[in-house]
């Protein structure tokens, strides 16, 4: 006598259709994240470059103003490494620093010392932590504040003749003979014009005024063309992290100052070097992964058939139950299927419907009707509280089974 076995199937054992069907909503979302990224990247890859870049049209851009200088006969030019910006200075040249706390400590003191003798000017644009006493030494930090619309408050002929602009963002306070603070606030200053060996430089608490959407309100635009159009040169330094000289004098560690400010300094300024661009990207993926660990989690739903690697035989299911059961001492989950159990059981023997046989109140009349005996509380036996040991757990399924006897019996 031959026997044929079937091959076995296991739950791990999947077609290529149930594999397409777990994978293809992985797919389809990498496909729409590729698109949608590809569309992205063509939308922006237009004239828009940056915040505070002169050839951005961005609401963040600076093309206006730097438009409006050309318009005066003021030469602009973009330079995004340090030996450009140190090579073109000179007394008939202004520099602005767009990014002064992106640079090293050895980028900011070689561009302190050549800015120093230029006999121009410097603009540097919201110079935060170390980068203040190296880059304007005599300058300190002192608060940050909401960029809002101030008055001049000062005797500088640009800002008298701009009026009310929208200053803010870092404070400084200085020492220096002949310093010129304006648009104060309780003595502190988001612009401050420091005069030097027949140069000047300016330090701004905050871009704001020279931004797309802001230079035609308040006095923005007369301020920042007064501060960049003081030469027929603007040279528009934008720092470039692929600058060779940023790997020169080390990871920008000032021998000269204490440890504690430069941490804290690179810091600030490893923060700043991330754009907002990326800051919007992580905050899509992380939603996107947010998303696809909910779409995978389990999730409940009705019970689906599938077919056993071996065929189980019932008691030893039974027994598997029973063992998760005392492992867990779970009595009132053992007790509760046991009495489930038996009223099913019984209830067609004594004439009562499946809907009715967990009902007290249909289910126990028709037992006392059957029962020859009253040796037991059949309420108590059927739908009684939970057993207090294992010793009573036992002792009820004896009964369970005696009264079953009973029923189908008489």
């Amino acid at each position: 006598m031959t026997t044929t076995t079937a091959a076995p199937t296991t739950a791990d054992a999947r077609t290529p259709h149930q594999v397409w069907l777990r994978v293809r909503g992985l797919l389809l979302a990498a496909l729409v994240l590729v698109v949608a990224g590809v569309a992205f990247a063509a939308v922006r890859s237009g004239g828009q470059h940056g915040r505070l870049d002169p050839r951005s049209a961005d609401p963040y851009g600076s093309r206006a103003v730097a438009e409006l200088l050309e318009d005066r006969g003021v030469s602009v030019d973009v330079v995004t490494t340090l030996d450009e910006a140190t090579g073109a200075i000179g007394p008939d040249t202004t520099l602005l620093v767009a990014g002064p706390n992106v640079l090293t400590a050895h980028q900011q003191h070689r561009l302190h010392a050549a800015t120093a003798t230029s006999a121009g000017r410097t603009v540097l644009i919201a110079p935060a932590g170390t980068s203040v006493p190296r880059l304007a030494p005599g300058v300190r930090q002192a608060s940050h504040r909401p960029v809002t619309a101030r008055p001049p408050r000062c005797e500088l002929p640009a800002a008298r003749a701009a009026g009310a602009s929208d200053l803010g963002g870092i404070h400084y306070a200085t020492s220096e003979p002949g310093a010129t603070a304006c648009y104060q606030d309780d003595e502190l200053a988001p612009l401050l014009v420091l005069p030097g060996r027949g140069a000047d430089t300016v330090l701004l608490g905050s871009p704001d005024l020279l931004y797309n959407n802001r230079l035609d309100q308040q006095g923005n635009a007369s301020l920042g063309l007064q501060l960049l159009g003081s030469h027929p040169h603007l040279l528009w330094y934008l720092p470039s992290l692929d600058d060779p000289s940023a790997a020169e004098g080390g990871t920008g560690t000032d021998n000269g100052a204490g440890s504690g400010d430069d941490e804290a300094g690179g810091e600030s300024d490893f923060i700043g070097l991330i754009p907002s661009g990326w800051l919007w990207g992580t905050a899509q993926l992380a939603l996107a992964a947010v998303l696809a660990a909910i779409w995978r989690a389990r999730r409940l739903g009705p019970l689906v058939t599938e077919r056993l690697p071996v065929a189980i035989r019932a008691s030893e299911s039974t027994e598997g139950r029973a063992r998760l059961y005392r492992k867990a001492d779970a009595r009132d989950r053992a007790a509760s299927a046991l009495r489930s159990a038996t009223r099913t059981r019984i209830s067609p023997l004594l004439g009562v419907s499946p809907r009715d046989a967990h009902s007290p109140a249909v289910l126990l009349p028709a037992v006392a009707s059957r029962l020859s005996t009253s040796g037991g509380d059949p309420g108590a036996l059927l739908f009684g509280p939970a057993p207090a040991d294992d010793a009573a757990l036992v002792l009820l399924t004896d009964q369970l089974d005696a009264l079953e006897r009973e029923v189908r019996t008489s």
